[in-house]
């Protein structure tokens, strides 16, 4: 008989096996080199729950194949607790005598010979300096792991500031990391608008990510439609660009955030205010938020505010407004709200269509501006992850700014959104039909809005809908909105439209109706045709058509010149501005034109780091960079090596020795520009790359 213990706040069991490691592969090799032999060690910093812990453990079981023979066996760990902050040498307790002194301490730990020191922050006064002393003393290899931002004993800070050890600043984990990692855990991948709000509501804790995935034991599955990945339906790597599971399948979040006990531990700090003139702050907010404080102060106390300020559960912006200080905080008091409470407070909410206007209006002004590098539209994302209705105008602009930057399978799902409450869309069905040309994929229009399951009206005020307080929206006087369409407004993308004639300045898909704005939306910003600069004939339309000295015209005339330097500027500027794939078939094409090895390699390590950020793009720019300077016994080595196996499986299949696997991997690795095995799946499943 097996017995299962299970944790009672999350009915996860307690042995659950640790989540795979993902990303972090930089940092690392760089952890891994600062343990190296002759190096004092390095301290790890970062915000709480950012994974210092794991990286730090998956970098000392790597220290026995290191190049100074440190074996996990010569590894001491020791860690601060908060319940023995105030008791001297706590975290040595098990390795030094009691009543040692310091001095002692320092001599009897300077023969260790790897020392990780977990929490640090946490530790107390005696310990932390201990430890100081050890970095002073220089004999004892440290791996100091503390977390930024928190109060600790000043020994710590000084070692948290560098001064002493090699600093490794960990940042969260990015959005495209947080996807491969859910789709690892769960066995097959969130959809882009479930990932980004995962991702928002654990503001890289990646603890509480993995209390939000137990919290969802019922996700709601989804079919994308055909994949274009190989008979089996899949990639090399078993896995689906972004993630997705091996048939190709997703699922999605939308609802309200379920209060599980260990996401209302989490949040112990706003549900358990206990006075209830600060809950009434705190919930106004949740359904309200942000709220400007020349209002907050005629309807509420300020005096409130500023405590709830100076506890750190809320924060005053630049703006002159205040708003929750986590992003969880608000879902979670809006879902732990009464029926009665939650219609009441959500009386108090702005009309949303208001909102969401002036989201798609500064998102145009972006597009206009060519400038994508960031376009925050809470309403819109709030709408989505609780299941509202979105309006199709304002899907298919949230789609078109995804995917100018490159965020596909985003703009995929943005266009889906638009179409589950109209169908026939001409914007959504546009921008639906050019993301899939750009993943290589074919996705069926989303199926109409299904009704809550739970029988609950939607929260908002305002019905988001033709007839309701929103209006017809800027969508009715086009199928994209009036305003959408000056300069990029109306490309279709790069590599992404179908052939047009060279003097089409549209390119797009042709046939469809209502496919970009009206004419009278043309003149300004990107060109039209700046989506298909790499297609024959296309340059000379595409400096007609771009503003005089503009990035997109620079960019067709570096091509006609030949210019690879001239492109390799472009595509700077291109990824500055945050047009990622655009900058990546320009480094892509300055590959093939540099007579310099390096400065080609350079260009082609360039392309595929920013494709690789795309969400599976493939374009024909890009394909035709990835295996074509390969020998044949690399193509063949690189492709096995995509598929999952290991060196040694590949030189038993092959008959060849397992170091000659390993030089041909790592001469491919130089050539491709490619780090590791990790961008091997992407770099080989570009639809040219068999036969580059």
């Amino acid at each position: 008989m097996t017995t299962s213990v299970h944790d009672t706040r999350t009915s996860r069991p307690l042995s659950a096996p640790p989540w795979p490691f993902t990303g972090r592969e930089e940092e690392l090799e760089l952890l891994r080199g600062a343990l190296g032999a002759g190096r004092p060690g390095v301290v790890v910093t970062g915000p709480p729950g950012v994974g210092r812990s794991r990286l730090a453990a998956e970098a000392v079981r790597g220290t026995d194949r290191g190049t100074d023979g440190v074996r996990v066996a010569g590894c001491v760990r020791v860690a601060g607790t908060p319940e023995t902050r105030g008791t001297p040498f706590a975290a040595f307790a098990p390795l030094l005598p009691e009543g040692v002194t310091l001095h002692r301490a320092v001599r009897l730990l300077s023969g260790v010979r790897l020392l990780l020191v977990d929490d640090a922050h946490l530790l107390d006064d005696d310990s932390a300096a201990v430890v100081h002393q050890l970095a002073v003393q220089g004999r004892t290899r440290l791996l100091v792991l503390a977390a930024d931002g928190v109060p600790a004993p000043d020994a710590v800070v000084r070692l948290r500031s560098g001064d002493l050890l090699p600093r490794l600043a960990l940042e969260p984990l990015p959005r495209a990391d947080v996807a491969r990692l859910l789709a690892a855990v769960a066995g097959t991948g969130p959809e882009p608008l479930t990932v980004n709000r995962l991702h928002r509501l654990a503001a890289g804790d990646l603890g509480l990510l993995r209390d939000l995935l137990d919290a969802l034991p019922d996700r709601e599955p989804l079919d994308r439609g055909p994949l274009d990945r190989g008979p089996d339906g899949r990639g090399p790597d078993g896995r689906g660009p972004d993630g997705r599971g091996p048939d190709g399948r997703e699922w999605r979040w939308r609802g309200p955030v379920p209060v599980t006990p260990a996401l209302r531990e989490r949040a112990a700090a706003v549900l358990g205010r206990s006075r209830p003139e600060e809950r009434e702050v705190l919930d106004r907010l949740a359904f309200a938020e942000p709220l400007p404080v020349a209002a907050t102060v005629e309807g509420l106390d300020l005096d409130v505010l500023e405590r709830l300020e100076a506890d750190g559960l809320v924060r005053a912006d630049d703006d002159a407004t205040v708003r929750l200080a986590h992003p969880l905080h608000g879902p979670l008091l809006r879902a732990a709200a009464g029926r009665l409470r939650a219609r009441r407070l959500a009386a108090g909410r702005p009309p949303c269509g208001a909102a969401l206007e002036a989201e798609a209006a500064e998102l145009l002004r972006r597009i206009d501006a060519a400038d994508v590098r960031s376009g925050a539209a809470p309403v819109g994302d709030w709408l989505v992850g609780e299941g509202e209705p979105v309006p199709a105008w304002y899907a298919a602009v949230r789609a078109r700014f995804a995917r100018l930057r490159g965020e596909l399978r985003e703009a995929v799902a943005w266009a889906r959104e638009g179409l589950a409450g109209a169908p026939r869309d001409a914007g959504c069905l546009s921008e639906l039909d050019c993301a899939a040309q750009g993943l290589g994929e074919e996705f069926a229009p989303a199926a109409p809005s299904r009704p809550d399951p739970g029988g609950h009206r939607p929260r908002t005020p305002a019905a988001l809908g033709p007839g309701s307080a929103l209006g017809p929206g800027p969508g009715s006087g086009s199928a994209l909105g009036p305003g959408l369409g000056p300069g990029l407004a109306s490309a279709p993308g790069p590599g992404l439209g179908r052939a047009s004639p060279p003097d089409s300045p549209g390119g797009g898909a042709p046939g469809r109706a209502g496919h970009g704005p009206p004419d009278r939306t043309r003149g300004r910003g990107a060109p039209t045709g700046a989506g298909t600069p790499h297609r024959v004939g296309a340059g000379d339309a595409v400096r007609r058509a771009a503003p005089a000295g503009g990035v997109f015209a620079r960019h067709a005339e570096a091509l006609a010149r030949g210019d690879g330097p001239g492109l390799d500027g472009v595509a700077a500027e291109l990824a500055e501005r945050g047009f990622l794939l655009f900058a990546a078939e320009a480094h892509a094409q300055a590959a093939r034109l540099h007579r310099d090895p390096r400065a080609a390699r350079t260009a082609r390590t360039r392309a595929v780091a920013l494709a690789r950020r795309c969400q599976g793009a493939r374009t024909p720019a890009l394909a035709g960079l990835v295996l074509g300077e390969l020998t044949a016994r690399q193509r063949q080595i690189v492709t096995l090596a995509a598929a999952g196996l290991s060196n040694r499986q590949i030189a038993e299949r092959l008959t060849l020795s397992v170091r000659t696997v390993g030089n041909h991997l790592y001469g491919a690795y130089t050539r491709l520009g490619a780090s590791d095995r990790a961008a091997l799946p992407w770099l080989v499943d570009l639809p040219d790359a068999r036969t580059a």
